[in-house]
């Protein structure tokens, strides 16, 4: 087997991406768990009955791996990823660092992943998990109905911003059973996030989040195609998952009977869609899952060929390890 390290293990993405190696067979022998400032003697669980040591990543020598999965910020991706390159490494990033770079193809396997060939600079990036999320069940549908326009109104879970803002979610939401005030945990929104609805996910980009830009630029990368994009992001007071609504455009009419079935057919899809009172799926079903599940599917009569749909999926397994995990067995085999 060829050795594979997984940077940023400490962090929710990169934890997830061990239980998924682990579930799969994969032997702690053939991992490099890696991560920033981690002293000597640091270990992370590999399963349930193996502890693996965690190297530092500022001493850590890629020569040793074939291939390096950065569940990293985008400043310790763009820092560090150089060095794994130098040694002739294949990287996986999952920081969102290289998106907007020409030569570094965003892989979602099943859709594009022939592009994975042209990665020249040794780069593969995975899309950020609102956008696998929403196009995992459009890969047959965008075949079939060339899609035009999509309009995307995603819920985030805290879980988008790591492990700090889970920690505040739920300090925030002791204290105000509690009747304390929250002065001292608003460090990562700013503002209250229990028991409220936020409209900002990331930095503005002029009258975009960065979350909405990144959605924007992420589909039309992966699709090829001049699809016109419009995305808002909120944040909601639950720890993991994400859940969208999703309107699509087409340019041919559409059968939403048949846009089901070919949502049923999709590998990594699960279609739960019935008219009755919880005959949808909500995030609480979906932790710990490894598809995105859709329910609401109905006719956009607002638009000619329109339908629109719910899905929902665990962002950090479902939406980013699962796929990053997709894209490294690709690149093993290639």
């Amino acid at each position: 087997m060829k050795k594979i390290a997984i940077v940023g293990v400490m962090q929710n993405q990169g934890r997830e991406l061990l239980n998924i190696l682990e579930e799969t067979g994969i032997s702690a022998d053939d991992i490099f768990a890696v991560d920033t400032d981690s002293p000597l003697g640091t270990q992370v669980s590999y399963g349930e009955d193996t502890d693996i040591d965690v190297f530092n990543l500022a001493d850590f020598d890629f020569s040793a791996a074939q291939v390096a999965v950065f569940c990293t910020s985008e400043e310790i991706s763009k820092r560090y990823i150089p060095h794994a390159l130098a040694k002739k490494v294949k990287v996986i990033d999952c920081s969102g660092a290289y998106v907007t770079d020409s030569e570094v193809p965003v892989i979602i396997p099943g859709i594009n992943e022939a592009q994975i060939y042209e990665a020249k600079k040794g780069i593969v990036a995975i899309p950020s998990p609102q956008v696998t999320q929403l196009l995992v069940p459009l890969q047959k549908v965008a075949a079939r109905y060339d899609i035009k326009r999509l309009v995307i109104n995603t819920y985030m879970a805290v879980s988008v911003y790591g492990k700090e803002a889970m920690d505040e979610l739920f300090s925030q939401t002791r204290k105000i059973f509690m009747n304390e005030p929250l002065v001292d945990d608003e460090e990562i929104f700013h503002k209250q996030v229990a028991f409220n609805v936020l409209p900002q996910v990331g930095e503005f980009f002029g009258d975009e989040t960065k979350y909405e830009w990144a959605m924007n630029v992420e589909v039309k990368k992966i699709l090829n195609a001049d699809i016109k994009v419009h995305a808002n992001c909120a944040i909601v007071p639950a720890f993991i998952g994400i859940g969208e609504f999703v309107n699509v455009e087409c340019g041919k009419d559409v059968d939403v009977d048949d846009v089901r079935n070919l949502m049923r057919d999709t590998k990594g899809v699960v279609v739960f869609d019935k008219r009755v009172d919880c005959g949808y799926v909500s995030l609480n079903d979906v932790q710990s899952e490894n598809d995105v599940y859709v329910s609401r599917l109905r006719q956009d009569i607002s638009v000619d060929n329109g339908f629109s749909f719910w899905c929902v999926a665990d962002d950090l397994r479902a939406g980013g390890a699962q796929n990053a995990y997709n894209v490294l067995q690709l690149l093993l085999k290639k």
